[in-house]
């Protein structure tokens, strides 16, 4: 079995000769900025079940409690701050070898760190915008929740009428077309493939790094806990992003 030390090495010199990296990044970046994954033991979702899309839709009672669970989460994510993981990830694309970076959080510390919000995939979309589930048009998350603080317990889409809610995808929720084909492609394009902190058990992001493996593209996972796609990857490394990745990315 391989040090650590030899498998930051093996990374190294993988990413060297890659100038078209895409990024798979999960909730296990966004730990270590204070943000709880969905198993973690202080995770709000430990104390109250998320709401799916379709009780969101059909039922009040789940869409006053969703927004009950949405304003400590909100409170969450408005705290965290990118951590080294985010910014070596930054780095990486400003040494011009970052082709694409998906990411199933949607808390935008990737923005934060400094991406070109073009080269980013939020499959998940994000918490820092407001949706209509009709329409689909976007506008201010503040604004909304400022209405929901003062007592409009079911907020509704001025344009539309439709149920408005934060621009994430809630489960039972379907991923927008464009946001995913996005994400195929650069899984079909890159000449390396980087898993940070996810665990591959969601669909569809699980699929992306097993396009990039039917094109013999290098496989890298930087997780702390075992993948399915483990055995098939070309460095494994068990540890903390933070505490790797700007070793890694300083010595390219």
């Amino acid at each position: 079995m391989l040090s650590l030390a030899e498998q930051i090495q093996d990374t190294i010199e993988l990413l060297q000769y890659s100038r078209q990296i895409v990024v798979l990044t999960g909730a296990g970046i966004s730990t270590e900025s204070g943000i709880p994954d969905f198993r973690s033991p202080d995770s709000i979702w430990q104390r109250q079940p998320p709401v799916s899309y379709r009780e969101f839709i059909s039922n009040p009672v789940a869409r006053r409690q969703y927004w009950q669970t949405r304003r400590q989460l909100a409170q969450q994510v408005s705290q965290a701050r990118p951590n080294a993981a985010h910014q070596a990830l930054a780095r990486l694309e400003q040494q011009q070898r970052l082709l694409g970076l998906i990411t199933q959080n949607f808390d935008g510390l990737h923005h934060d760190a400094g991406h070109q919000p073009e080269r980013i995939v939020e499959l998940h979309g994000t918490s820092r915008f407001a949706a209509c589930t009709h329409c689909g048009n976007r506008s201010s998350i503040a604004e909304l929740q400022q209405r929901v603080e003062e007592g409009e317990h079911d907020p509704r889409c001025t344009l539309c009428g439709g149920y408005l809610k934060a621009a994430t995808i809630l489960f039972g929720q379907r991923i927008p077309e464009a946001e995913l084909n996005r994400a195929k492609a650069l899984a079909n394009t890159c000449d390396l493939f980087l898993v940070i902190g996810s665990s591959l058990k969601v669909t569809p992001a699980s699929i992306l790094p097993r396009l990039a493996l039917q094109r013999n593209v290098p496989l890298i996972i930087i997780n702390l806990t075992p993948t399915s796609l483990d055995t098939l990857a070309d460095v494994v490394i068990h540890e903390h992003a933070g505490a790797v990745l700007p070793t890694i990315v300083s010595n390219l």
